[in-house]
């Protein structure tokens, strides 16, 4: 086999994957996006593209449920997430990455460690913790547990990009006068831009797509969040309710959509490659 017949099979079997890649991703979204257009409330999911297209669904998604107070509830908690994971994890990598202390080697095994807990095993916990301390159907306990879920894989992920970025930059700018926190915001910040973005979206995906704690955790009807209320559409099977679910999995979509646009420019590695040229 030549060369460029390795070259013709490589590139149709790399065509052949991100075929079926694609399959599998939008399939299920033409069958959401069918089910919440399509007249009429369908029994179950179903790839129908005939007959007339409404935005019925929409509106008694926002008239008849209490989907906005949910909508609501997710964004508050996936922002806080988002800022507050964001910023200590940063923080920490940062400090892991460039700074030696006692401590510092058992720590990220224990962070390691701690990874390796499932969630699932976690949940009895969480929920004594709660009743304990008063903080069942409470939002700050939820976003707590979210954050804190968060800080140990991300945290090694920060610090080895971190990594990456080269020492000299940090002694050239302490020759110049600059200080640590300096050196910290002005100078290695911008160069790690596509990890902070890959760890915003992260972090404010999570409280989006996580049911079991939020499930576990809260109660009240007008307090729950998009997964948890969304389900409750489908859970009965004697009324199955698929148009309003898949209207609103449609909807929950749309803000990290619009992070993900924001962000992409940012989504870009080996930006520090070239950090200490010239």
């Amino acid at each position: 086999m030549n060369a460029k017949t390795a070259r013709m099979l490589n590139r149709i079997c790399t065509y052949l994957f991100l075929g079926l890649l694609s399959i599998v991703i939008i399939y299920p979204l033409l069958i959401t996006a069918s089910s919440a257009f399509h007249v009429g409330n369908a029994a179950a999911f179903q790839l129908d593209f005939s007959g007339s297209w409404t935005l019925e669904h929409f509106k008694r998604l926002f008239d008849e449920t209490l989907y906005l107070h949910w909508y609501s509830n997710t964004l508050v908690i996936a922002l806080s997430v988002m800022v507050l994971q964001v910023t200590i994890v940063t923080l920490a990598g940062y400090t892991y990455s460039r700074y030696r202390f006692v401590g510092r080697k058992k720590s990220l095994v224990f962070f390691l460690i701690i990874q390796m807990v499932p969630t699932m095993a976690a949940l009895t916990a969480f929920y004594v913790l709660a009743m304990l301390i008063g903080a069942l159907d409470q939002y700050w306990f939820l976003t707590a547990i979210y954050i804190g879920g968060g800080i140990p894989m991300n945290t090694w992920l920060m610090k080895g990009y971190f990594d990456t970025v080269p020492r000299e930059i940090d002694e050239a700018a302490r020759i110049d006068g600059a200080g640590h926190l300096r050196i910290f915001a002005s100078i290695v910040l911008p160069l790690v831009k596509p990890m902070l973005a890959v760890q915003a979206l992260w972090a404010f995906m999570a409280p989006f797509g996580d049911y079991l704690l939020a499930k576990f955790l809260l109660r009240s009807p007008e307090r729950l969040t998009i997964a948890v209320g969304l389900q409750s559409f489908i859970s009965n099977p004697q009324q199955q309710k698929v148009a309003l679910f898949a209207a609103g999995a449609i909807l929950a979509a749309l803000p990290i959509c619009v992070l993900f646009f924001f962000l992409q420019k940012n989504f870009v590695s080996g930006l520090t490659s070239g950090g200490t040229k010239g």
